[in-house]
């Protein structure tokens, strides 16, 4: 089986900052070492520089695909793998595919060319990737429809940013290195503006810093280096779900503050074997607060909380850690341990601060120790080694004392000592303390002294009381320690279990849940996988979902695995689990399976209601088209024959007339084709928009002087402030020609068309409305319902529904010849100084979005 090939990304922060350039040098590079490059698929957008660059590497011819009655070109991916050369070239990792090709998106043809052992180059613009989705669209106003996940980029064996700063970009746009001519301006104001790449820029430089630091940590894992490197700083802190955590939070938020690049954790260490966890209210609080400061919440699980809180710190390349001073008593520190103390003296090269607070002011004191939670190898340990030490130095005390105290004040003292060992390590622990607290009492207090022989009848019988008190107080704390371990269990089980539930009901996705699940084991990475159908002998897995570093890509990688079924398993790197905590992680495999299935029928429900709304829309479509050709051609056949009927004998002007309306028909008949056309192209995803905000007045003016003398007659209405919308200007502006030109084809001599628009709430609302009778050659042949929508019409109703408008049509005048069009979009912000029209317009020049490929 061949190795699997390497993965090389050059990532852009915009369009046009030199990535599919920088792709092509690169390949010429190889191919002039003797490599052998392909170019698989390679977009050069009419940049010359790019097509040139190209020259000299093989190019696998494309592949086309129809859809919809349209062609399209896709990489052929059977016939690279076919070739299979050294190093493919292939352009556009976010792209999503034609329906009806092999895989949906571009990023799994690659992954089939690097499991054939083909080395892969592309490009990608950082606006593409996944989780920065929202974060783009508020910067620049624009949604991508084609996203990346993160995971697929994160898993590259070499990433290389291609940067330019803003100023360049913008000099090579005005150039005309980037876009036609026709749309540099509107680029310039719209998608293309300083701030806008200066934040893109600013994003690309981040996503690939945090990818930097993951390299680190993988380098320090692989070669065990646990000391942390000090390339940043990153604070910790500690939360215990005490209400003092408020405090410390802000406490190293105001660390971070001081330090530029620095970043900001908070952690919360559940005790594998506490009965009762921190509470989860105020947890909830202080991870609103964290995250609220620009941090991040995590949660894990581990025996020894010091332990924990380490081992979390060194595998983050923590350098500071913020602790609260100890809320436990005196005698509790002495007896159990102080972390803050412990903390320090194990912390190695990082720093720890202890914080004062309120919590702790009252914690002074004394107090008993309370009761243990749970009986380990570890607290037997602790309770034998107690038992060792507490015995002797209560013998040599009450040795001291034999003048002042007698048999039965030294055995209540001996009972007492045996309590605190039984409380500490339960039943074993506790019996033998009594039999050996039974032998000094007898040896060094009961007469003769210094032997195990008893003189006096009382002293046989008293201690063999305190033997039998003490073994029954061992014994009850043995069962409670049994009953708490048990209790424990089933305490952490429901915890994990109801966290994750918590979790799905709140709609997190599964990356999220898996990095959940891998913080409360403590794992340093899970994966979610998936088998692809096919031969059983040779399985392809997916990752659907995956955390932490180096996930495992396949089952055999992992360290623990967890089937769900027979196509899915849970599967993780790290520490080992104990059997009770492996039954925890399979009961929560389980629950991710749930989650899994639960999001594959939504989107399948998703998917099949789109596609049943586009088979819908589809035959809508193909019968207005059909019978609006049908109209148009029964025009031009009935003109041509009345001309070839004694043409000689007809005057020159009919004879103009006739070829005048034959040829208004056949051009009627190839927009309605050119119609046809866009409408498959929108339905099958393949017409791309760019929303942005429009200014409405500018594109109405373009319209009403592109429908030339008819566009004067059209009464237009619009408020003194007119805001800008959330649209395409080309898309919105090809909206606005067609509903016009509808309105002027249906009305009367005598009446015109009026257009008005008004703001309503958070909407601009665009009405035109047309009343007479159409010509004879458009309403021949159709009913009433017919005359309500053409197929132009339609292709502009579901334009303004993609760019997420609404539309509204219907009939109007006193016999409903007429025809009322109301369109909707959304407003993005007022502002005045814009005068109020009605009547004609000026002509002004068209702005059209920038990458955009749809005409009026």
């Amino acid at each position: 089986m061949a190795a699997r090939g390497r993965l090389r990304i050059y990532l852009g922060a915009a369009p046009g900052v030199g990535k599919t350039y920088a792709m092509l040098e690169e390949g010429q590079r190889l191919s002039a070492q003797g490599t052998d490059v392909v170019t698989g698929f390679v977009e050069p957008h009419g940049r010359r520089p790019t097509a040139a660059k190209a020259e000299g590497i093989e190019t696998v011819p494309r592949r086309t695909v129809v859809h919809r009655g349209a062609e399209f070109t896709e990489m052929d991916l059977d016939a690279v793998l076919a070739r299979r050369p050294q190093v493919a070239l292939v352009d556009e990792l976010a792209h999503t595919n034609v329906p009806g090709s092999r895989n949906a998106k571009r990023w799994q043809d690659v992954d089939e060319l690097l499991d054939a052992g083909i080395d892969v180059v592309t490009t990608l613009n950082v606006q593409h990737l996944e989780s920065l989705n929202d974060v783009v669209a508020q910067i620049t106003g624009v949604r991508q429809r084609e996203r990346l996940p993160d995971e697929v980029a994160r898993r590259a064996d070499q990433i290389e940013l291609v940067d330019l700063p803003p100023e360049g970009v913008r000099r090579r746009m005005t150039h005309g290195d980037i876009y036609p001519p026709d749309r540099i301006e509107a680029a310039l104001t719209h998608y293309f503006r300083v701030g806008n790449l200066t934040a893109l820029r600013e994003l690309a430089l981040l996503w690939l810093a945090d990818r930097v630091e993951e390299g680190l940590q993988r380098y320090r894992t692989e070669h065990g280096i646990a000391a942390p490197w000090e390339t940043r700083e990153r604070i910790l802190v500690g939360l215990t779900g005490g209400r003092e955590g408020e405090t410390l939070v802000r406490r190293a938020a105001r660390i971070t503050a001081r330090t530029p690049g620095s970043e900001l954790l908070a952690l919360h260490v559940t005790p594998g074997d506490a009965l009762r966890d921190a509470d989860p209210a105020v947890l909830a609080e202080q991870r609103a607060l964290v995250e609220s400061l620009g941090g991040s919440y995590h949660q894990t699980t581990a025996d020894d909380v010091v332990q924990g809180l380490l081992d979390f710190a060194r595998a983050e390349n923590i350098t500071q850690i913020v602790l609260g001073a100890s809320r436990r008593s005196l005698l509790g520190s002495l007896l159990r341990g102080d972390v803050g103390r412990r903390t320090i003296r194990e912390s190695g090269p990082i720093d720890v601060h202890v914080v004062t607070h309120e919590e702790a002011a009252g914690s002074a004191g004394l107090a008993l120790p309370r009761p243990g939670r749970g009986t380990g190898r570890k607290r037997v340990r602790l309770a034998l080694a107690g038992a060792a030490v507490l015995l002797p130095a209560l013998t040599a005390v009450l040795t001291a004392l034999r003048s002042r105290l007698d048999l039965s004040s030294d055995l209540a003292l001996y009972l007492l000592a045996v309590v605190v060992v039984a409380l500490v390590g339960g039943l074993g622990p506790a019996l033998l303390a009594a039999i050996a607290a039974g032998l000094l009492a007898n040896y060094y207090f009961t007469a003769p002294v210094h032997t195990f022989d008893v003189e006096r009848g009382n002293d046989i019988i008293a201690l063999a009381v305190f033997v039998a008190v003490a073994a029954l107080v061992g014994t009850a704390a043995g069962a409670a320690t049994r009953r708490t371990y048990l209790a424990t269990r089933a305490t952490a089980e429901a915890r994990a279990l109801g966290r994750l539930a918590t979790a799905m009901m709140h709609g997190r996705d599964l990356p999220a849940l898996v990095e959940q699940l891998r913080e409360y084991f403590g794992l340093t990475a899970v994966s979610l996988l998936e088998r692809a159908p096919g031969p059983a002998a040779r399985p392809r897995w997916f990752v659907v979902a995956s955390a932490g570093e180096r996930p495992p890509e396949r089952p055999y990688e992992a360290d623990l695995e967890s089937p769900i079924d027979e196509h899915l398993t849970l599967a993780a790197r790290g520490r080992g689990l104990s059997a009770e905590d492996q039954d925890i992680f399979g009961a929560c495999a389980a629950q991710l399976g749930i989650a899994h299935a639960h999001g594959r029928v939504a989107l399948q429900a998703a998917e099949s209601g789109t596609r049943k709304a586009a088979e819908r829309s589809r035959e809508t479509a193909l019968a207005l088209a059909v019978r609006d050709l049908r109209a148009s051609l029964a025009t031009t056949s009935a003109a041509l024959d009345r001309l070839a009927e004694r043409a000689g004998s007809r005057p020159p002007g009919e004879r103009a007339r006739l070829l005048t309306t034959a040829q208004d028909s056949t051009k009627r008949a190839e927009r309605l084709a050119g119609d046809l056309d866009d409408l498959g192209r929108l339905h099958a995803g393949a017409l791309e928009l760019h929303l942005r905000p429009v200014d409405v007045g500018e594109v109405l003016t373009t319209v009403l002087d592109d429908l030339g003398p008819g566009g004067r007659t059209i009464s237009v209405s619009l408020p003194e402030e007119l805001p800008d919308v959330i649209a395409d200007a080309a898309v919105l502006a090809r909206v606005l020609t067609t509903v016009a030109t509808e309105a002027l084809s249906s009305s009367g001599p005598d009446r015109s068309p009026v257009l008005a628009a008004q703001v309503s709430g958070d909407r601009l609302i665009v009405r035109t409305e047309c009343a007479g009778a159409e010509s004879r050659a458009v309403t021949a042949g159709r009913t009433a319902g017919e005359r309500a929508e053409t197929l132009s019409l339609r292709l502009a109703r579901d334009l303004v529904e993609a760019m997420g408008g609404t539309w509204e049509a219907g009939a109007a005048g006193h016999q409903g010849t007429g025809r009322v069009v109301t369109l909707a979009l959304p407003v993005v912000a007022r502002h005045s100084g814009r005068a109020g029209r009605s009547g004609t317009s000026g002509a002004e020049a068209p702005q059209a979005a920038p990458g955009d490929d749809v005409t009026g």
